[in-house]
């Protein structure tokens, strides 16, 4: 093969121009962790290996991510996914963007820099020449210059995912505020999270003051719940 401008090896005997979306993707580089190990799932008939890593919560694959993955995958069609626009929030290192993605969506992945290099590369690995979009990652500090990094009159979305974004964690506040901010109408916002503490039944107490939530599904095993909120609007 030979090789493009950014290192990577291009088809053989193919031109060095790279496609501008998948350039515009190769961007960022993965955090030099020394316990990345590879996780290997399957979902719409294809196997998906995410790269995890311990050293952080935003590379590893948790609970709410695999149940928001089969629900993705158990309703396609109902929820219409084909070209369907979505913002996964917290996307961590992929899994549920990658899904997304192979099962027809246009996909933008967010999470914090750290992380971004890592997601960056399971998303093109697993969604490159097999997805009909390919997915976009995007830097988004909970909270912060949203209108600025973008804006409501340029980015609409179909769906807003997020899962297990709720922990112990200070930016509860700002989380919401960006969820919020997100949701215009027609926005479904699907978040599934793993109930661990009663600071995350406080949040779902404030999500239920802002969206009209409803329950879709529980996950006992993993004591995971999944619901669906559309902004109230005055």
């Amino acid at each position: 093969g030979t090789l493009q401008e950014d290192g990577t090896e291009g088809p053989p005997g193919g031109s060095n121009k790279i496609e501008p979306s998948l350039q515009s993707l190769q961007k960022f580089v993965p955090t030099n962790y020394a316990s990345y190990t590879q996780e290997n799932y399957l979902y719409a008939g294809k196997k998906i290996v995410i790269q995890e890593s311990i050293e952080s919560y935003g590379s590893v694959v948790w609970p709410g991510a695999v149940a928001l993955c089969q629900y993705l995958e158990e309703h396609t069609e109902e929820l219409n996914l084909q070209d369907a626009k979505i913002l996964e929030i917290g996307a961590g290192p992929g899994l549920v963007s990658t899904v997304a993605t192979i099962l027809g969506a246009q996909v933008t992945a967010t999470d914090l820099p750290d992380v971004l290099g890592n997601l960056q590369y399971n998303l093109l690995k697993n969604t490159l020449n097999c997805a009909a979009h390919l997915p976009d990652v995007k830097e988004l500090v909970w909270g912060e210059d949203l209108e600025q990094n973008f804006p409501k009159s340029t980015f609409y979305y179909d769906y807003v995912l997020a899962s297990d974004v709720v922990y112990h964690h200070y930016f509860l506040e700002k989380l919401l505020t960006t969820m919020v901010y997100f949701c215009q109408p027609g926005t479904v916002l699907l978040w599934a999270n793993k109930f661990r503490f009663s600071t995350d039944y406080e949040f779902l107490d404030k999500f239920k003051q802002a969206f009209e939530t409803t329950l879709l599904a529980e996950f006992p095993e993993s004591s995971v719940k999944l619901f669906k909120g559309t902004l109230k609007w005055d």
